[in-house]
């Protein structure tokens, strides 16, 4: 059975003290830090996989840090794959900033100071695991923390379905066969960070990963705005239009693929979520930036081999 911790029996003005030491429980020694004052609040629920836990996170916006004293005073050695399921999440370390929302993992390292940034409320499913574990699978991996992995890939997009479809079904199953999955997950992760490392060019430098973490981060949250463009996001941020698409190739898209592939795996999600069967298609489409509804449709097949109302019938997902 999973183990459950939430904040919302503690008074409002003592609900973050108490979240942080239900994340330091959780998972390592963190320091939790947020503007929501008594209207914080946050949930856990971990179930255990031998060695390994997967944690499903709900909580709103905040910061999360390691910090090099919390390091000092620790002897956890871990890594840390964060699935993202809803919201957007800044992930900061070792000089890289990855910016993760739904159908992404990222991972980060408890040996090395890292920041976590919430701006909005945010659901994940965290995996906590042994390090030797990965590396006995692809050997050093360092220079992929704050990476973002995506469903663009193949091996990631496998990974990220793999990671998110066992955490739902890990409390259903037998140990010797949670163990087996596990197992399975693991070779997944590592094969999909060897062909990124393989496929790997030099580092951005600080100060362009820097900018492309915000660019992201601003596509990501004005995507519903129909007028969200290359100059409007460029002079957010204080860069040329020029310099905001290079930043975009530099990620092997452009903005324009880019902001319509996200917002067409929101149109997806909404229209396989029960929740929404009540809303048009095109009240979907047109609120998450669309303003033409057989373009919409037309690249909504092509993408994902299925119309929207089809989709909606029968989700293959």
């Amino acid at each position: 059975m999973p183990i459950v911790l939430d904040t919302c029996s503690s008074v409002p003005d003592r609900r973050l003290a108490v979240w942080q030491d239900i994340v330091c429980d959780t998972f390592v020694g963190l320091d939790c830090r947020s503007d929501m004052d008594d209207r914080f609040w946050g949930s856990v629920s971990q179930t255990m996989i031998g060695p390994v836990s997967s944690t499903r996170v709900e909580s709103c916006a905040q910061r999360v840090l390691r910090t090099p004293s919390r390091i000092s005073r620790a002897s956890d050695d871990f890594v840390l794959v964060a699935v993202g399921t809803s919201g957007v999440n800044g992930v900061f370390q070792d000089g890289r900033e990855a910016v993760m929302s739904s159908g992404q993992f990222v991972i980060y390292d408890t040996t090395r100071p890292y920041e976590l940034r919430f701006d909005d409320s945010f659901t994940q499913t965290v995996f906590q695991i042994p390090r030797k574990l990965l590396h006995q699978r692809v050997g050093s991996f360092d220079t992929l923390t704050a990476t973002t992995f995506s469903g663009e890939r193949p091996l990631e997009r496998l990974a990220y379905e793999f990671l998110l479809g066992m955490s739902k079904t890990i409390d259903e199953i037998d140990s010797a066969t949670a163990t087996r999955l596990l197992d399975q997950a693991l070779d997944l992760v590592a094969m999909a960070f060897a062909d990124r490392m393989q496929q790997h060019s030099s580092d951005l430098s600080f100060h362009r990963s820097a900018l492309l973490y915000r660019l992201k981060n601003y596509i990501l949250t004005h995507l519903r705005d129909s007028e969200l463009s290359v100059p409007r996001a460029a002079a957010a941020i204080g860069i040329s239009p020029r310099y905001a698409s290079d930043l975009m190739a530099s990620e092997q898209t452009s903005f324009r693929s880019y902001v319509q592939m996200q917002r067409l795996e929101r149109c997806k999600r909404d229209l396989s979520d029960p929740a929404h069967m009540a809303r048009h298609i095109s009240d979907i489409a047109f609120g998450w930036g669309f303003n033409d509804l057989a373009h919409f449709s037309r690249i909504f097949k092509q993408k994902f081999g299925a119309s929207p109302r089809e989709w909606r019938e029968h989700p293959t997902h």
